[in-house]
């Protein structure tokens, strides 16, 4: 009977570890994602100011800039 007992303590140890590196490994996919999202939030920041920027390196996007603020006076 002790055996069974033992084993049922055991067992019980055991479920609540797992238990806890369970909820310990969400949260670190979960803190993880989070930091991904800030990550390509930024990412998504810098390709629109690179999309831009190569905008007007185009000659056609500045000559016609140009063009449009001589009209204009």
């Amino acid at each position: 009977m002790e055996d069974i007992q033992t084993a049922i303590v055991l067992l019980s140890i055991i479920v609540g570890l797992l238990s806890v590196i369970i909820v310990t490994l969400l949260a670190v996919v979960i803190a993880l994602l989070v930091r991904l999202n800030t990550v390509m939030k930024s990412v998504s920041k810098i390709t629109t100011n690179v999309a831009s920027a190569t905008e007007w390196l185009s000659p056609t996007k500045v000559f016609s800039e140009l063009s449009g603020l001589f009209r204009k006076k």
